[in-house]
């Protein structure tokens, strides 16, 4: 089988541009001064030019993660979602950025920065929610571009003008958990109708790993809080949820349609099965 180079090439053009912006960005300082933004995630700031070095790195996972969703992506020639050629490169795409888009923030500790943070994270929701919809819809490519804008307008409307919130800090971080949890039960509801088969063990993997990363992310913010230890909790929900998004694509790329094997058979015989 010859495996398509596309995928990786645009993924990895895009690890190594982005990348390499936000360490031109970083020494240069085109993102802004430090305001503390991404403080409140237990690392104590260096005096490094990387402000918060662990929190920082650990989004090299998400990097990686995408470079093996792109990877994946050269021999997927079958199933649901190759109909879309483009669509697992645009996922490996996202999950790139979600690396140096988070690190953004965590070594500068500027505004800017943690916009890139939160933008990096809408995309990713959002494009889970749309696939998702599209599927239980039926629907086509225009759906999912439709609800793919919509889901990061909102996110960026209630970034702008939403309340904080407890447990998740923010309105924008709780919705952009209430579109991973509707992309969760508009995934269900697909597998409920059964038109497709698929391993569902990495959808129900992927989910279990956002949780136990949850779980993670809401500790280190409290009795795991370690501000100037290198293992900080905050850099393992990086790390776990880059695994989640892996699983998720696996979970995608495993979608296959069910096959009526009644409509293979000849006319002949259907009918006859019929008089029967």
């Amino acid at each position: 089988m010859v495996r398509r180079r596309s995928p990786v090439l645009i993924a990895g053009t895009t690890a190594v541009v982005s990348c390499g912006l936000l360490a031109l960005a970083v020494w240069r300082g085109w993102l802004g001064p430090d305001v503390g933004r991404g403080g409140n995630f237990c690392e104590a700031p260096s005096g490094w030019a990387v402000r918060q070095p662990a929190n920082s790195f650990s989004n090299l996972g998400f990097v990686v993660a995408g470079l093996l969703i792109a990877w994946h992506a050269g021999s997927v020639r079958g199933g649901v979602l190759a109909r879309r050629p483009w669509l697992p490169t645009a996922m490996a795409c996202i999950v790139v950025l979600l690396g140096p888009a988070s690190a953004a923030m965590h070594a500068t500790q500027s505004a800017l920065g943690g916009h890139l943070d939160m933008l990096s994270m809408y995309l990713i929701a959002a494009l889970a929610f749309s696939y998702a919809l599209m599927r239980f819809l039926r629907a086509g490519t225009a759906v999912l571009g439709a609800a793919f804008v919509l889901a990061i307008a909102v996110c960026e409307i209630v970034e702008t003008y939403g309340p904080s919130v407890p447990v998740v800090d923010t309105s924008a971080n709780a919705t952009f958990g209430a579109l991973l949890v509707a992309a969760t039960i508009l995934e269900l509801l697909v597998m409920r109708r059964g038109l497709t088969t698929s391993r569902r063990a990495y959808a129900f993997a992927s989910v279990g790993t956002l949780l136990v990363a949850f779980g993670i992310w809401n500790a280190s913010n409290a009795f795991l809080c370690a501000p100037h230890s290198w293992l900080q909790g905050h850099a393992a929900w990086h790390l776990l949820d880059a695994v989640a998004a892996y699983l998720l694509y696996r979970y995608y790329a495993s979608e296959q349609p069910r096959v009526d094997l009644g409509s293979q058979l000849p006319l002949s015989v259907q009918q006859s099965s019929k008089i029967s």
